[in-house]
């Protein structure tokens, strides 16, 4: 049978989360996508070239920012598209070798509002990125071990005061049973060696565990996404297939794709989205077109952010825990997200221009609206559009457990996803 438009675009967004399993290798993914199609990476620490019409990427730690240029003057305005590269995990703590009653132990810690419980009894990798010493510098390396070296074993029923499952302490109850022995087993030499440096060579880690189980397409019709990390990589990969697809032919704006690390901990560091990442690159943009402070603020007046994260789809069985009037389906297109108090940015000049690309892509658009007595969840939004004045609109696809480390997603609504955010990123016209 031939495969459909919708098998292959999931099926590449399985082997994309596959490849990505940490932030820095997210943007190692994207960066040998977009070198592909002709972009070249640009150092922060150096001089941009004033070359006219230029494909460009920065990475800075596990954020990157990349942008096409035609024909435009300083002054042109830009539509972004946001995401962010981080998942909720379990990650190595500094002094990770730990022992316990008999067993070799690595000390881990959630990231993000991890749900604990969907980590228990998998088998799990390593990946993240190490400083080295070499000479009298520090290098960067990235490192994935995708085989089943840690597992976070769960409680047997007949030990836990309730039988209907153990409450997680997040100090005592996620550490990784890795050996049996009572001589402590040293983890970051067993890292150092996958690399072939000596472990007296290593500085400092950001070392993150991750679920081996393959992505997959699943359901009586395989219609259906089960992965991790969907949340946000299905952003990631439908922002990356619509600015590919955006590159050629730009029309009145200049398309931006602007991936941020650190969401799911406030974006509140030096490559989140409250960092300088974004203005200073795009204005770096306008100079490198010749303009000056003045075009830059003239471009920014005029620009649009589509701020993709994933949504809640309605749970079949806990159909109460959504606002009644907002069912979300999956395969049922991308999701406009909307609160009142600005837990989204969305406003309704955000809400029209996405709105517009959907009907211009010819996909169905949905709107989620949160229940109003429940807590709603953020995402980069709101700060994107405080720190560059543009209009921001949040948007997302739908998806079942959010947080898991097993995530659920419709196969249609990656390639619709897709050609919405394109459709955004291409405009006719700009202006507010």
């Amino acid at each position: 049978m031939p495969v459909s438009t919708t098998d292959a675009t999931a099926a590449g967004l399985c082997a994309f989360i596959d490849a990505s399993p940490s932030p820095f290798h997210v943007c190692r993914t994207v960066a040998g996508e977009l070198e592909a199609r002709g972009f070249t990476p640009l150092a922060e620490s150096r001089p941009w070239p004033s070359d006219g019409p230029s494909r460009h990427y920065v990475v800075r730690g596990g954020s990157l920012v990349a942008w096409a240029t035609a024909d435009f003057s300083g002054a042109t305005p830009f539509r972004v598209v946001g995401a962010h590269t981080d998942s909720p995990n379990l990650r190595v703590k500094q002094y990770p070798d730990l022992l316990s009653a008999g067993w070799q132990l690595v000390g881990l810690e959630p990231y993000g509002g991890a749900l604990l419980n969907s980590w228990l009894d998998r088998e799990l990798g390593v990946s993240g990125r190490l400083s080295v010493r070499d000479g009298n510098a520090v290098r960067e390396r990235l490192i994935r071990i995708d085989e089943p070296i840690l597992r976070v074993p769960q409680l047997a029923i007949h030990l836990s005061e309730n039988r209907g499952g153990v409450t997680l302490d997040p100090q005592r109850h996620v550490n990784a049973v890795w050996g049996v022995g009572y001589e402590s087993a040293a983890f970051v030499d067993f890292v150092a060696g996958r690399i072939e440096v000596d472990p007296d060579q290593v500085l400092g880690w950001e070392l993150m565990t991750h679920d081996l189980t393959p992505s997959r397409l699943v359901g009586r019709d395989q219609d259906l996404v089960s992965a991790p990390r969907l949340d946000n990589q299905g952003t990631c990969f439908a922002g990356l297939q619509a600015f590919l697809a955006a590159i050629d032919d730009p029309g009145a704006a200049i398309p931006v794709l602007a991936m941020f690390d650190h969401e799911e901990v406030g974006s509140q560091s030096d490559r989140g989205a409250q960092s300088d990442l974004l203005p200073t690159v795009l204005e770096r943009i306008v100079l490198s077109r010749d303009g000056g402070r003045t075009d830059y603020l003239a471009a920014l007046a005029g620009s649009v952010c589509a701020s993709g994260d994933m949504a809640h789809a309605t749970h079949p069985n806990y159909p109460d825990r959504h606002e009644p009037a907002h069912r979300i389906e999956v395969n049922g297109g991308p999701v406009l997200k909307v609160n009142q108090n600005l837990r989204y940015a969305t406003d309704a000049a955000g809400a029209g221009a996405f709105a517009l690309a959907c009907a211009q892509a010819g996909v169905p658009l949905q709107r989620y609206v949160h229940r109003a007595d429940l807590p709603c969840g953020s995402t980069i939004g709101p700060m994107t559009a405080a720190r560059t004045g543009m209009p921001t609109v949040d948007v997302g696809a739908p998806q079942l457990a959010m947080h898991s480390a097993r995530e659920l997603m419709g196969a249609a609504d990656v390639p619709s996803y897709a050609a919405a955010l394109a459709a955004f990123l291409t405009p006719e016209t700009t202006g507010r």
